[in-house]
């Protein structure tokens, strides 16, 4: 079938707190809307401690785009820094290598990304990674496995590039 011939995705309006809760690394994953064979797009929000930061990484296909609803996130993308406070909006391309980092008590924002219908999807990479839980909470830290990390993104278009930011004081 190609692309042009896939059936639309039917609309959809979710209710504050629904979705897929996951716990995923060390933070609260929700998956709000999954890609699909007709869906180039997926969103994600997330609720994280202060200093949490994912690896530098780079995605081969999906572009990415944060909404901060509350805290503070510093976005490092290439040798730039930028600082993103509640209402701001960092818009990052597919192939920029990029990480982020929590820089207030906590933060919650939305992670919407989107693809080809036939590149690796952020939401299964997630999915991958998250161990499912029956409440939207934040899980207690525990270890987590870089070269499983770094297996998994790579299944799902992502290159892990170097570690996540320094830990806050």
């Amino acid at each position: 079938m190609a692309t042009t011939d896939l059936p639309a995705r039917a609309p959809e309006v979710l209710a504050p707190g629904s979705g897929d809760h996951l716990h995923f690394l060390n933070h609260l994953a929700t998956v709000k809307v999954r890609a699909g064979g007709d869906g180039t797009m997926s969103v994600v929000e997330f609720l994280a401690p202060r200093g949490l930061g994912p690896p530098l990484h780079r995605h081969r296909s999906e572009d990415e785009l944060f909404v901060v609803l509350d805290g503070e996130l510093r976005f490092h993308v290439g040798n730039e820094r930028f600082v993103g406070a509640a209402g701001a909006i960092a818009s990052l391309p597919h192939g920029i290598p990029h990480t982020f980092q929590v820089h207030s008590p906590s933060a919650r924002f939305v992670c919407v990304t989107a693809s080809r219908p036939d590149a690796p999807r952020f939401d299964a990479m997630v999915t991958a990674l998250g161990q499912p839980v029956d409440r939207a909470r934040l899980p207690v830290a525990g270890p987590i496995d870089p070269g499983v990390v770094a297996e998994i993104c790579a299944a799902h278009g992502i290159d892990v590039l170097g570690p996540p930011p320094a830990p806050l004081d």
